[in-house]
């Protein structure tokens, strides 16, 4: 049996903590669309995971290698699968958890392309009757959302907000810290100018060319996925969509996107 071995260095601050919280999280929670840990080994000098082997590597390997390629629908099914990961963390149980720290290097795939959201190591457990919790440990700069920065109070609405730029970046090929994002124009402000003029500016050549006979049913999907990706990474926590809602819209996208291709 294949399997991959995540070895935490001991003389980072907090692996310690990383590692208990990766433990509890991942031996309590079991979802298809999770890394799933077989065991662990753990002593004073030493602590690993021992998880499932993801034979196809990161979705950030796939969207930045340049031998590597992903058609819409591909991307479709690992956004989809993502946010059903995010949706069983939310409400799957009788403890919300938030994942935290959502980027492409945290989504890996396995044999089938089938997505699997891991990495825990910063992941926060609600308590009963909780909506948010303070935190000191800081997110990756570009996917966390702007109260976790300012304030380090997370929610299930960071994971949202997370999401949104990874859906952005999966269908664009952009990182929310290109140097063509600044102050003056953010990935949003992109994404947004580029929904009321041409969503190929913005699209990723490699998956939507204008010679594709199916480009106008291509375009329209990608414009919905964009106009979701919005909603879900808005400044305001509150105005962002939950991941319920998320997985339900993707769904009746992507339904919505075969439907026409049968008719092109």
């Amino acid at each position: 049996m294949e399997v991959a071995i995540k070895v935490f260095n001991l003389q980072t601050e907090g692996a310690f903590r990383s590692f208990g919280i990766e433990c509890e999280v991942l031996r309590n929670i079991v979802h298809r669309n999770l890394v799933k840990v077989i065991t662990c080994c753990s002593n004073v000098e030493f602590k690993a995971l021992v998880l499932d082997f993801m034979s196809n590597g990161s979705l950030e390997n796939w969207l930045h290698s340049e031998n590597c390629s992903l058609d819409i629908l591909q991307r479709m099914n690992i956004v989809i699968d993502v946010a059903t990961a995010l949706e069983h963390l939310h409400t799957g149980h009788p403890t919300p958890l938030i994942h935290c720290d959502l980027k492409p290097s945290n989504i890996l795939l396995d044999d089938d392309m089938v997505a699997h959201v891991g990495d825990f190591g910063i992941a926060k457990l609600l308590g009963e009757g909780d909506v948010t919790k303070q935190t000191m440990t800081l997110a990756t700069i570009g996917y966390m959302a702007p109260e976790f920065g300012s304030t380090g109070i997370v929610s299930i609405k960071c994971d949202a907000y997370s999401y949104g730029i990874v859906l952005i970046e999966t269908f664009t090929k952009k990182k929310p810290t290109d140097e063509i994002f600044t102050d003056e124009m953010t990935m949003r402000d992109w994404v947004k100018r580029s929904l009321s003029k041409e969503i190929i500016d913005i699209a990723d050549v490699d998956m939507l060319r204008t010679e594709d006979g199916y480009f106008v049913v291509e375009a329209n999907c990608i414009a919905s996925i964009m106009k979701l990706a919005l909603v879900c990474s808005t400044e305001s926590p509150e105005e962002r969509k939950d991941m319920k809602d998320v997985v339900v819209e993707l769904k009746k996208i992507k339904q919505r996107f075969l439907n026409s291709l049968e008719h092109v």
